[in-house]
């Protein structure tokens, strides 16, 4: 997966907001850590305020997320 395809999904999810959105978008943060590392991840957290959104805070370890 893209980071900008990462973006597009992770912006859907943050457009709907609420509770129930939060497991999907950390499903999308497991792929891109496999995918492109941790940097990324941290990096869309921040780019999303995904933080105050969903509660997700840079430096979370999720490749054991299933």
């Amino acid at each position: 997966m893209t980071l900008d395809n990462t973006r597009e999904r992770i912006g859907v999810q943050v457009g709907l907001g609420g509770g129930y959105n939060r497991n999907p978008t950390r499903l999308i943060r497991r792929e891109v850590q496999i995918g492109h590392g941790q940097d990324a991840v941290d990096m869309l957290i921040r780019e999303f305020d995904l933080e105050t959104v969903f509660g997700l805070t840079p430096g979370t370890e999720f490749s054991n997320v299933v």
